[in-house]
């Protein structure tokens, strides 16, 4: 066992939930946004602007989702270069055969079979690298044939996993609503603000629909609600990077006073549910879930909101974008969790539960 442990340490292969559910998902989400979501926009931009030339660049772009997220956790995993490299076919298969279910039909498991496959495959080409005198053409060898043979085993069955979960929530929020829509919000709000990828959940489960829009206003109460919470202690600074980068910059202040956390989490339990029951918000974006859970960071949420409903409207599903829409998008993802989550804040402050200094990032 000593000698088990030695010989992890020096391929510096750290079985952890950190490692894996931390580091190798946040480092996919980043993969996936850096193709697909990319794509996406791209793409929309190019149909919209009557830019063909841009719409062909996004589709280069989405197509390459699976080597994208296989790197990326490669990267995360500090896998050696050849390890790195041979992950672009692993990401690949992983990526199209996770996409399909069992029984052949389309699946959303894409994201979830890169996230599973590429990790073992990773793991064991690091494990087997520099230990030979040919290891030009032992490590890409197995890193290869253990992840697409894993794909061809498990990424069929993945897909249809995921498609089912994805599939059950999508269901039960279209059947309630409100609890749903609050459930939804709530957690993927949290999901965002933790080290952990809410983008990468919603990828994995392809989250869209009236349950996509409750993801998007629960992220967009996270990051927000903090960018003007925090206000007087950040002023623009902390504004542009919690409104438009990422609410995870509160996690250390958060561990010191978690109380700080109850406002964004009161206004994604009130977004949500307007966000399913009143406005009928919905997240379509041809990404297939991604824009999701990434709130208003880029501005990635509304972004794909939109190209939902630009997508929607070119297949007949919805007649015209209307001002109601944009009165939705601005008050769910802008407007009420600016002030929603201000307002519970200055009763936090006056209660003393929220002290000066609290919110102040490092």
């Amino acid at each position: 066992m000593q000698a088990i442990r030695a010989f992890l340490q020096r391929k510096d292969i750290e079985i952890s939930l950190r490692r894996y559910g931390i580091d190798a998902l946040g480092a996919m989400a980043q993969g996936l946004f850096c193709s697909l979501l990319i794509g996406t926009i791209l793409d929309t931009l190019g149909t919209q602007l009557g830019l063909p030339f841009l719409a062909t660049v996004g589709g280069y772009a989405s197509a390459m989702s699976g080597p994208a997220m296989a790197i990326a956790i490669g990267y995360a995993l500090k896998a050696p270069p050849l390890v790195l490299f041979s992950l672009a076919t692993v990401g690949y298969a992983a990526n199209a055969l996770g996409s399909t279910t069992l029984s052949g039909g389309a699946g959303a498991g894409g994201p979830l079979a890169v996230l599973f496959i590429a990790v073992i495959a990773a793991e064991v080409g690091k494990a087997v690298s520099k230990e030979t005198k040919i290891d030009i053409l032992v490590t890409p060898l197995a890193t290869i044939l253990v992840g697409v043979g894993l794909s061809a085993w498990w990424a069929p069955a993945i897909g249809t996993a995921a498609t089912a979960v994805g599939s059950f929530v999508m269901l039960a929020t279209d059947l309630q609503p409100f609890l749903m829509g609050i459930i939804v919000s709530v957690v993927i709000g949290v999901a965002l603000t933790l080290p952990i990828s809410s983008a990468a959940i919603c990828a994995a489960f392809g989250l869209t629909g009236l349950a996509g829009g409750a993801a998007v206003a629960g992220c967009c109460a996270n990051m927000v609600g903090f960018a003007v919470l925090s206000f007087r202690e950040n002023r623009w600074g902390g504004l542009i990077s919690q409104g438009l980068g990422t609410s995870m910059l509160q996690m250390g202040n958060i561990v010191k006073n978690p109380r700080i956390w109850l406002p964004a989490i009161l206004t994604s339990a009130i977004t949500g549910p307007l966000a399913t029951c009143v406005f009928h918000f919905q997240m379509n974006d041809p990404s297939g879930g991604v824009a999701s859970g990434m709130g208003t960071c880029g501005l990635v949420g509304p972004i794909g909101v939109y190209a939902g409903w630009v997508a929607d409207v070119a297949s007949g599903v919805k007649e015209a974008i209307t001002a109601m829409d944009w009165l939705a998008m601005l008050l769910i993802c802008f407007v009420l969790p600016g002030i929603l989550c201000w307002a519970f804040g200055l009763i936090l402050r006056r209660i003393g539960w929220i002290k000066p200094g609290d919110l102040t990032l490092g």
